[in-house]
């Protein structure tokens, strides 16, 4: 798969922070983004178009990241979800991972991990 073919969807309830990796992508050459607004609208989206990759907030209205990680990998166990949070906590990070988190990030989000990520999930 090039990086042009992937598709990516950004789950956050701010529209300025899903604007902004929106802009991080596209300098990857990434084009294909769906947003979704909170966890429920996420995983609504995610049955139907099936991204390549997810980048989702934890903390958010409606549903939680961790709830609608979960939500997902029980979908579709092969889900890459990568978990985002400018709340830092180990609980956090250890309830991602529990339930199948692909990769965390901490906000704000640095081009260079995004970029780590996507060339990661190349080469599996």
């Amino acid at each position: 798969m090039k990086i042009s073919e992937i598709t990516v969807m950004l789950c956050d309830d701010s529209p300025l922070i899903r604007k902004k990796l929106a802009e991080m992508l596209s300098r990857i050459g990434i084009t294909n983004i769906i947003n979704a607004e909170d966890g429920e609208q996420a995983v609504d989206i995610y049955k139907e178009k099936k991204p390549d990759l997810v980048f989702m907030d934890i903390v958010m209205p409606r549903k939680t990241g961790i709830e609608a990680l979960r939500e997902i990998r029980g979908f579709d166990s092969e889900a890459r979800v990568v978990m985002a949070s400018t709340v830092g906590t180990q609980g956090n990070l250890i309830a991602a991972i529990k339930e199948g988190a692909f990769e965390f990030l901490q906000k704000p989000v640095k081009e260079e991990d995004v970029l780590k990520i996507i060339n990661r999930m190349l080469k599996e």
